[in-house]
């Protein structure tokens, strides 16, 4: 595909609570560069936004079918399609979404059987592999915020009643997990940390670790024995195998609160497969992500395969910046612009080409450098 003339924005139906959309400024700013812009039917509704929100004088926004807001030259929305969506691309199409390649081998494997041209959000980086389309510090704030929250329950002013501070175990110290440090330390909300200040409250020793003592595990039994959350932010060189098997969740006391920002799958039916980083927890989304031990939902992902007789409260989900959209909408917007703003001039071919610092990066973030590279 040569210079794209048209872009599609379907709506993301994952669960009840998914309210993210693209925002109106956003889409006029796009079709300000003379192409042709379809969102499907009701897009803005969940976050209050009508049609003429969107629309403006003179420029090409229209609202259309699911199947048209797919059938564009672009197409964009925040979490990938399901897989029987894919179909309803165009071959030669652009793919704009959050794909994973590394952990979602299926996902691939059907991009390149359609003849998608995806590139995927999460893989858009520089030259130094920094990402430019992140949100990871709402990642760590709102996992560390619903923990914190969790604990308040059993300690209404979090005061512990040995009067000890709280200590949080930070497993991985990669951009996630600098900010899960920050936010660990201020009880996952500044307000709340303000509070616990002026009543003199024990604080937080947070404490960080990698690979080369997760694979230790008498050195971890003695870190988890004394942990009141315990975080996971890893990226795993090897994902068909867990940083923290089902049975060391033990280690752990009984209040421990577990918190996945990782957010890996299990999909056990590819070679090699897939694992989560801590095993035997449960994936959660925006309607529900906050697991205790004897929640009736705790297996409703979890292939039977899995041993999962260790339990811990577990905090986990799919789209942690979607917990407050209103502000992780104007976020990624920011960081997509300069490079949508390449992609409407140069088109997805000239990519491998493009000299331009953000051609660049989406270059890297596209499916043909995944394959590559591989």
């Amino acid at each position: 595909m040569s210079i794209p003339k048209t872009i599609g924005f379907p709506s993301m139906r994952e669960e009840a609570g998914e309210k993210r959309v693209f925002l109106p400024e956003f889409i006029r700013w796009l079709a300000d560069f003379g192409v042709e812009i379809y969102l499907e039917e009701g897009y803005g509704v969940p976050l209050g936004y009508s049609l003429e929100d969107y629309q403006a004088e003179g420029k090409a926004i229209f609202a259309g079918t699911r199947e048209q807001a797919f059938g564009q030259d672009i197409v964009i929305l925040l979490r990938s399609p399901k897989p029987d969506e894919f179909a309803l691309m165009r071959k030669g199409g652009v793919l704009i979404s959050m794909l994973h390649y590394h952990t979602r081998p299926r996902r691939v494997q059907l991009l390149r059987e359609l003849g998608i041209n995806a590139i995927s959000l999460d893989s858009i980086v520089d030259g130094n592999g920094i990402r430019l389309v992140q949100n990871m510090r709402a990642v760590a704030w709102n996992g560390l915020d619903a923990a914190f929250g969790v604990l308040e329950k059993k300690w209404p002013d979090l005061r512990k009643d040995n009067g000890e501070p709280f200590r949080v175990l930070v497993m991985g110290t990669g951009m996630v997990g600098k900010h899960a440090f920050e936010a660990a330390t201020k009880l996952g909300d500044r307000v709340r940390n303000d509070v616990h200040i002026a009543a003199g409250g024990a604080g937080v020793i947070a404490k960080g670790f990698g690979r080369n003592i997760t694979r230790n595990p008498e050195q971890m039994k003695s870190l988890f024995e004394k942990a009141d959350i315990l975080v996971d932010t890893t990226q795993r060189r090897n994902p068909s195998t867990p940083v923290v098997p089902n049975e060391w969740l033990a280690w752990l006391p009984d209040h421990a609160v577990i918190v996945d920002l990782s957010v890996d799958p299990y999909t056990l039916n590819v070679d090699p497969p897939v694992v989560r980083g801590i095993e035997g927890i449960p994936q959660g989304n925006l309607d529900q992500y906050i697991f205790a031990p004897d929640d009736p939902n705790w297996m409703a992902k979890i292939p039977p395969e899995i041993p999962t007789d260790v339990r811990r409260t577990s905090i986990s989900c799919y789209s942690w910046p979607g917990i407050r959209p209103q502000a992780c909408m104007q976020h990624y917007q920011g960081q997509l612009k300069p490079l949508m703003q390449v992609l409407l001039k140069s088109g997805y071919a000239r990519l491998a080409h493009e000299t331009n610092h953000f051609g660049r990066a989406l270059y890297r973030g596209s499916l043909d450098a995944f394959l590559n590279v591989r």
